[in-house]
């Protein structure tokens, strides 16, 4: 599976860029060996659709990378270190 997510990997953050101020933060999960084991995204959209929108048009999801995806609502409270919200 390291062979396939390395491979699609710059579709990934090339899609990643292109989604600007929508990507709170991202990154990839490590193993206690420091291989990649997932990933992390915190995303601002308008609505579910626009989240669902793009999830499916992820190259990690359309080439199988990532197989189980779980999506959580968050209060975002602070942002580096600055407080944006209640």
């Amino acid at each position: 599976m390291l062979e396939k997510r390395m491979a699609v990997r710059p579709q990934h953050l090339e899609g990643i860029k292109e989604l600007g101020s929508h990507v709170v933060c991202a990154g990839g999960m490590l193993d206690d060996e420091g291989r990649p084991k997932g990933s992390v995204l915190v995303m601002d959209f308008e609505d579910r659709a626009a989240l669902d929108d793009y999830i499916s048009n992820e190259p990690y999801v359309r080439e199988g990378v990532w197989a189980n995806i779980s999506v959580e609502s968050m209060n975002l409270v602070i942002l580096s270190g600055e407080k944006v919200g209640k």
